[in-house]
């Protein structure tokens, strides 16, 4: 974002605290004073243990950034350009809106239980190959994140695609708010903050908040296998635009996109689908939940006018953020699916789909951990992960962690128990995995992120295997 000081008051609602330099250039922005920007406006954000006010002057005497916001709670301002407002963060998410609407740019909002990240980073494959596309980073997802990534767009581009996270409810439709999204993607619903919210239910009604911010005449784009999307969508409380336009996508036949014919390997997919016709797609991504995240992602490549021949070329040039069903091939032969970036009991049955098809001459393994923030049912549903990788040809069963223990628990019933090994000391798991290990096994590694299973999959690694 470029723009003088006196736009920047304007767009957030500010005051300048000095008018002789309003009609100075500011060119970025920044929250974090460990990483200024020189000529950037730099804005302080207070927390339980931060508050960003007192590192001010700092920045504008020694990181030559051209203007800062001040909270008015905090006094005078210090020395410098400053632009007083009620509230740094709302100032925040203000400016992101109003550079929105000033750019008048496209966006995708993009939110879900699982796969949010993957549909985005497919739909910036797919739409870089027509236009100019900016997207989230890494987590930058929540209410400081996404608007930091609205405000680090560069003015030119055609295309924002933006993840929404959330950990309860209000948190999708503040941010919603903020984008305005012209296409709406829920990819499904999940366990996944069961422990804040309560029910499944809750959960939809929490996703489906993408929809407040929506458009006149936006499109919903939503994952048609899960029935509580629909049925939210037809609660009166359900916030929704005018002219609302959707587009189920999915397994099921029902839906208005769903793969007809699926060829699995061991490096990826072949799918054909019922809005392609004869078209076949090749996604450089394993297992079915990943071909779904593509039919939402095809959808909203279509509804921008992307042909065939450009879908082809973005799958092709698909980069992934890390550690979601990454194919790790050891040098001593071994093969690691690194899915450790984060857990719940969907994405962790599709994990061990994936694994149960995957071609190999050796053992199919699972390394599988803790799945947090589930709530009191926690327990049971670690036992059916358990039960589901004994049921879908797990040969050899790891478990970290105390949730972990139940797991096991679940594996223990169809399972030999000489094939399910329970630990809660991740060295001595990483010890014995080190001597279990045999070259052309496969080995699947998955846990919620607070488990830090990366660590295990670096031993593997780095190896050696010991067998």
């Amino acid at each position: 974002m470029k723009r003088t000081i006196g736009q920047i008051a304007s767009m957030c609602g500010g005051t300048l605290h000095r008018e002789a330099d309003a009609e100075r250039m500011v060119e970025g922005v920044f929250t974090d004073s460990r990483k200024p920007q020189s000529h950037g406006l730099f804005i302080p954000l207070s927390g339980e243990r931060f508050d960003g006010h007192n590192y001010v002057q700092q920045i504008m005497s020694e990181a030559g950034a051209a203007a800062f916001l001040w909270q008015k709670d905090h006094g005078a301002p210090p020395n410098g350009n400053a632009i007083e407002v009620e509230d740094t963060l709302e100032a925040l998410q203000q400016l992101a809106a109003a550079y929105l609407r000033e750019t008048g740019v496209s966006v995708v909002g993009i939110t879900g239980s699982n796969g949010k990240t993957t549909t985005k980073d497919i739909v910036t494959a797919l739409l870089g190959t027509t236009f100019k596309v900016h997207k989230t980073e890494g987590n930058y997802n929540n209410h400081i994140g996404l608007p930091l990534t609205v405000l680090s767009m560069p003015q030119d581009t055609d295309i924002l695609i933006l993840e929404m996270g959330m950990s309860g409810r209000g948190e999708i439709r503040l941010l919603a708010n903020i984008a305005k999204p012209d296409v709406a993607v829920i990819t499904n619903i999940g366990e996944s903050h069961l422990l804040q919210l309560g029910s499944r239910a809750e959960i939809a009604r929490a996703k489906l908040e993408i929809a407040s911010g929506l458009k006149p005449g936006g499109l919903l784009i939503y994952n048609g296998d899960e029935p509580l999307l629909p049925q939210v969508l037809a609660e009166p409380a359900t916030v929704k635009p005018e002219r609302l336009k959707r587009f189920t996508f999915g397994i099921s036949k029902d839906n208005d996109d769903y793969p007809t014919e699926i060829t699995l390997d061991g490096e990826g997919s072949l799918f054909t689908t019922a809005q392609s016709g004869q078209e076949t797609f090749r996604l450089p991504l394993l297992g079915q939940h990943n071909i779904v995240n593509g039919l939402a992602s095809l959808a909203v490549a279509r509804h921008f006018n992307v042909d065939a021949d450009h879908i082809r070329q973005g799958l092709s040039s698909l980069k992934l953020t890390g550690m979601r069903i990454e194919v790790v091939n050891c040098s001593d032969g071994l093969t690691v699916l690194n899915d450790a970036y984060n857990a719940s009991p969907a994405s962790m049955k599709a994990a061990l789909q994936t694994l149960s098809v995957y071609k190999t001459d050796g053992r199919k393994i699972a390394v599988l951990g803790d799945m947090l923030e589930l709530g009191p049912e926690e327990k049971q549903f670690h036992e059916e992960i358990g039960l589901f990788a004994a049921k879908h040809d797990v040969e050899e069963l790891f478990t970290y962690g105390e949730l972990g223990l139940s797991i096991a628990q679940g594996a223990a019933g169809l399972m030999p128990i000489e094939h399910v090994h329970a630990y809660t000391d991740k060295e001595k798991l990483v010890r014995h995995l080190l001597t279990y290990l045999h070259a052309n096994d496969i080995v699947l590694v998955k846990a919620s992120r607070g488990m830090r299973l990366e660590e295990i999959v670096d031993a593997l690694k780095n190896g050696p295997l010991q067998n």
